[in-house]
């Protein structure tokens, strides 16, 4: 069969910048001109600059073009990017509290001595056991109101949850607007599933109805993927008349509303979740992930009646069922009322962090929720993130720019840090290290 012609100008691209005929930093041609160069479409050059971006090799942005990476720096949060001996990772958002071990211990005693425990070897629901169920429902009923644990489905995880969404409610060539920056995770599903991202402009993590709108009046948009509550990665919390706004225009567009709810209980009084205000229309997705465990893949959707069967065939296509040894385990935390001690803790310590990263970093230049273990610092007119995340690694510190969060063709110029998981006693060497790269590259 005969290859793609932009798939064999990637390759071209790629080769050249992996054998080091194209340095890093070397600045590449507009779109246009690659397209005159090549003697094709200005949409095939556009595929081919996306198709090497995704591969890692290639970063546009905002304001400036597109440049070729350092390729010895990880692409993007995705599959090719593991954590790195020796480095300190603040790149992915790990957090932990003292005593994890001992809360661990405890669980599984308690479950090698319920009566049920050979229960757990056996093939479960595909939605999750039905006192599991109902254990999650009534917890949320707070945030929620009241569930009817038959439209809530136990999940692998909240990305597990998420790509459930894509695959038993969603087709390929399907259009969500989402954020300029959004979770690279939902980027992820979205490729694989084929969706097409239409982004939406906003502020600082707060999507704009107007523009919602707008997108909606000039394609067929299918649904829209947001995090109202403490948005990954800026940490903005959506006050309720936004909430509002878009809710009365995806009732008139008829657009599936996805409430992605990793981080919300870092927020201890948020506005109505979108659920609760849009039931009809709205699929909420939450994990236990960052309030319990990482390593300990639970999570959960709350959805209408009407898409349960959808997403229950996607479960049944992809894990059968979440595995009942962990939703054992982690339901037990939830009904003993460990979950809730340790959100508490986690947004202790994670305020903890934001006070110490704003006092090193400055505090006008850092986006973030005053609980999170997460924050965007944005950098000044000219200041590229690529040479710092470059230096930093020779610090032995591994750091994101927004490439792997952006949606837009062009990505700002910012750093994401993670630093959930890294000791107190030594954030503030780490973020000292942070600024000083940040300020040499503000000055050279």
């Amino acid at each position: 069969m005969k290859r793609a012609r932009y798939i064999h100008l990637a390759d071209m691209l790629s080769t050249a910048i992996e054998e080091g005929k194209l340095a890093p930093g070397t600045k590449l041609p507009t779109h246009r001109a690659f397209a005159e160069q090549f003697s094709v479409a200005l949409a095939t050059a556009t595929r081919v600059y996306s198709e090497v971006e995704r591969r890692g090799l290639i970063v546009g942005e905002a304001g400036r073009g597109t440049f070729v990476r350092d390729v010895g720096l990880p692409p993007a949060l995705g599959v090719r990017q593991t954590a790195s001996d020796g480095l300190v990772d603040l790149v992915f958002n790990m957090p932990g509290n003292a005593g994890d071990a001992d809360m661990l211990r405890a669980g599984l005693r308690r479950l090698a001595a319920a009566g049920d425990l050979e229960a757990m070897l056996r093939y479960q629901p595909h939605g999750g056991r039905a006192h599991e169920r109902r254990i999650i429902a009534e917890s949320l009923a707070g945030t929620l109101g009241p569930i009817d644990p038959d439209c809530l489905l136990v999940t692998s995880g909240g990305q597990h949850g998420l790509a459930t969404v894509a695959l038993g409610l969603l087709r390929s060539g399907d259009r969500v607007a989402t954020d300029t920056l959004t979770y690279p995770g939902f980027k992820s599903v979205a490729a694989l599933q084929g969706l097409d991202l239409v982004p939406v402009e906003g502020r600082h993590g707060v999507m704009d109805p107007d523009d919602l709108e707008r997108q909606c009046r000039a394609r067929k948009v299918r649904a829209v993927y947001l995090m109202p509550t403490v948005h990954n990665p800026l940490g903005a919390v959506m006050d309720e008349a936004t909430r509002l706004h878009l809710i009365e225009i995806a009732r008139a567009h008829d657009l599936l509303l996805i409430e992605d709810a990793a981080y919300a209980f870092l927020e201890p009084d948020p506005p109505p979740s979108l659920f609760a205000l849009a039931p009809e229309r709205t699929v909420y997705v939450g994990s236990f992930s960052k309030s319990l465990s990482t390593g300990l893949r639970l999570g959960y959707l709350v959805a209408p009646e009407s898409h349960t069967d959808g997403l229950l065939e996607a479960i049944r296509a992809t894990t059968w069922n979440a595995p009942a040894l962990i939703s054992g385990l982690v339901t037990g935390w939830v009904e003993d009322g460990t979950l809730a001690k340790s959100e508490a803790t986690r947004r202790r310590d994670g305020a903890e962090r934001q006070r110490l990263c704003r006092t090193v970093l400055g505090g006008s230049s850092v986006l973030s929720h005053r609980n999170a273990g997460f924050a965007w610092l944005s950098l000044e007119k000219g200041v590229r993130a690529e040479p710092i995340v470059t230096r930093l690694k020779a610090h032995g510190i591994s750091a994101s720019g927004a490439g792997p969060f952006a949606t837009t063709v062009a990505a700002p110029q910012a750093l994401r840090l993670a630093f959930g998981g890294i000791a107190m006693d030594a954030l503030t060497g780490i973020f000292r290290t942070v600024r000083d790269a940040v300020d040499a590259a503000s000055v050279s």
